[in-house]
């Protein structure tokens, strides 16, 4: 059995993993390391819950002991998820001998700005972030990013899905032109590709398993039903189930209304978590929901990365995803570390393209023969004058349902030692070119102007 010391970590890194009782590296771990340590540039895909987060941590942690004038900065799509992985950074390194560890700073967007320039003045050598706040503080001067020589790019796809391809590509303008690049997601869409090919040198390319098939430990189904069935039979389903509950919804109204509903209709521990919370707000919500103080959680896609609580057993998608590949996400906040759970899909006439989309991506070859074998277009037949016709009487709108009852979709169907300026800049040490888009706050504006070709929708978090 292949354990931590076989992958070339420095010691001091294997003591800290032998106090915190990690001691069998998951697969991704064991693949992405070595190969992380030996310099190379990086595009990993795993499973969420597959230990994905050491596979980056431990080879940054590995980085700053043996080049003590290097930085790393990790730049993660949600507050949620930069917290998380913050969490891990630190859970190895309270066991690292004294002054061996370095200084982190947490950059994310809701929190206090003056908290974050107290990080950056202590010289943190380990940054983590969201890409608008880090790029903020780069334009304000309080980071100084020349000197950051290792990038980390976590959930790739759900940054590029949610606008920051902008401020990624801004960024890397500022790092160290000679630096070492992870990039790791779930799923590798077009956009991804592209921006791996326009800044990785020459990757290699960890995967493990189908990003795109749910754990087998997952067990899923699917309701095809009418809208107006969705609540009476959503209320049902959390009668009969036992555990802690996340229902994820389209929108933060939709979130608010529904979590609301429950709670005072029907008696239910339910609570709200969306984009519109202040950041107190949503760690206050995620805790309370972490220690069990509420049953069911509604939830927009901001909790479908980054939520890591081992005791969620069931996942019901109330309103389906915009993104195909959000299912994945959201169905992969159960079922981890080897735990059982389950997932529920309610599914509406409206959802038909969603859901074939969501097909899709778990069984194309499947998907594609049921398409196939679809019913007609609802368009109406023209008559000899060439004028609609009478629509068919079969269905509504003129077409069959291509549902099929119950189908299970995974069954196959100022950081100031920091010196130097950014590659391509002016002698003001500013870039050259392109729009300079700023972080949280005005930057939200920036981004509604101008969205990156990898961007396909706005964010409903």
């Amino acid at each position: 059995m292949q354990s931590f010391k076989t992958l070339g970590l420095p010691a001091p890194l294997l003591s800290s993993l032998e106090q915190v009782k990690f001691v069998t590296p998951t697969p991704i771990q064991a693949q992405a390391i070595p190969l992380a340590l030996a310099g190379k540039d990086i595009m990993g895909s795993a499973q969420t819950g597959t230990g994905k987060t050491l596979a980056f941590v431990l080879p940054a942690l590995t980085h700053l002991l043996k080049n003590p004038l290097s930085a790393a900065l990790i730049l993660v799509p949600t507050r949620e998820l930069a917290q998380q992985v913050m969490q891990a950074v630190h859970q190895i390194q309270q066991y690292l001998p004294r002054n061996t560890g370095a200084r982190t700073a947490l950059l994310i967007g809701g929190a206090a700005y003056a908290t974050q320039f107290r990080s950056l003045n202590a010289r943190p050598r380990l940054i983590v972030g969201t890409p608008g706040r880090v790029m903020d503080h780069i334009e304000r001067g309080s980071l100084q990013a020349a000197g950051i020589d290792l990038l980390v790019l976590d959930e790739t796809d759900r940054m590029l899905d949610i606008g920051f391809g902008i401020q990624i590509e801004e960024i890397m303008k500022y790092l160290a032109k000679k630096r070492q690049t992870l990039m790791f997601s779930a799923t590798f869409p077009a956009p991804m590709m592209r921006l791996a090919e326009k800044y990785l040198y020459h990757p290699e390319r960890v995967s493990i398993g189908q990003t795109s098939t749910p754990v087998s430990l997952l067990t899923q189904d699917v309701k095809q039903l009418g809208e107006s069935e969705k609540y009476t039979y959503l209320v049902s389903e959390l009668a009969k189930r036992e555990g802690s509950i996340i229902v994820f919804v389209s929108t933060k109204i939709g979130a608010d209304q529904l979590a609301k509903q429950l709670f005072q209709q029907e008696g239910h521990q339910a609570i709200a978590l969306h984009g519109d919370l202040k950041q107190y707000q949503r760690e206050k919500v995620t805790n309370n929901f972490r220690k069990g103080r509420y049953r069911i959680l509604v939830a927009t896609d901001v909790a479908a990365r980054g939520l890591d609580i081992p005791h969620i057993q069931h996942v019901i998608n109330y309103d389906l995803p915009q993104v195909a590949e959000d299912y994945i996400h959201r169905i992969g906040r159960t079922a981890r570390a080897g735990a059982k759970g389950f997932a529920l899909c309610l599914v509406t006439p409206s959802d038909r393209r969603k859901w074939h989309a969501i097909q899709m991506l778990l069984n194309p070859r499947a998907a594609t023969s049921a398409h196939a074998h679809a019913a007609p277009s609802s368009r109406r037949p023209m008559n000899k004058a060439g004028k609609p016709g009478h629509k068919p009487s079969h269905a509504p709108g003129g077409h069959k349902s291509e549902f099929k009852a119950d189908r299970k979709p995974g069954s196959k169907p100022t950081a100031h030692w920091f010196s130097g300026k950014p590659s391509g800049s002016s002698s003001s040490g500013k870039p050259t070119g392109g729009d300079r888009s700023r972080g949280d706050g005005a930057a939200g504006r920036q981004r509604r102007r101008a969205k990156p070709a990898g961007a396909r929708r706005a964010s409903h978090a």
